[in-house]
């Protein structure tokens, strides 16, 4: 079992010694996306492999989120994001813009991408330093400006 994925399951024993009941569903949804994830595919899950499905899970919030705000749910949304806390606490820090800046900057230097058209080798090495570090729309505009 991968570290994270045990720290996840700790806190989630935690929790429910805690009866923190909104804690134990969000952490409970996590462990469930990952075992469906490794009944599927017949694997077991390492870090970088957690980290990608929380990262996707943060994100199909943070759309919840906007779309409920679009819509005038408030009450929904505020819902959201404090699923969207307790999931970002199993995150690693977030990157600042310099360090993005600095991991393309070196992907380009390594791969010597000069084009466009190398912006998927470029992303290639930029995506497993930054996975649940960054938003990778940002990364990717990044890479484009650098590269553009």
């Amino acid at each position: 079992m991968s570290d994270l994925k045990k720290h996840i399951s700790d806190t989630l024993k935690t929790a429910m010694r805690a009866k923190e009941k909104q804690r134990v569903t969000v952490i409970r949804t996590i462990l469930s996306e990952c075992k469906k994830i490794e009944v599927d595919e017949r694997i077991e899950l390492d870090d970088a492999r957690v980290l990608a499905v929380l990262d996707k899970m943060n994100k199909q919030r943070k759309d919840s989120t906007q779309q409920f705000l679009d819509g005038g749910r408030e009450d929904l949304a505020k819902v959201e994001q404090e699923e969207m806390q307790i999931i970002s606490e199993f995150l690693p820090a977030p990157l600042t813009d310099e360090e993005v800046a600095e991991i393309v900057k070196a992907a380009i230097a390594e791969t010597g991408a000069s084009s466009m058209q190398q912006m998927g080798a470029v992303m290639a090495i930029v995506k497993p330093q930054a996975q649940g570090r960054a938003d990778m729309a940002q990364i990717s505009k990044q890479v484009k400006a650098q590269l553009g």
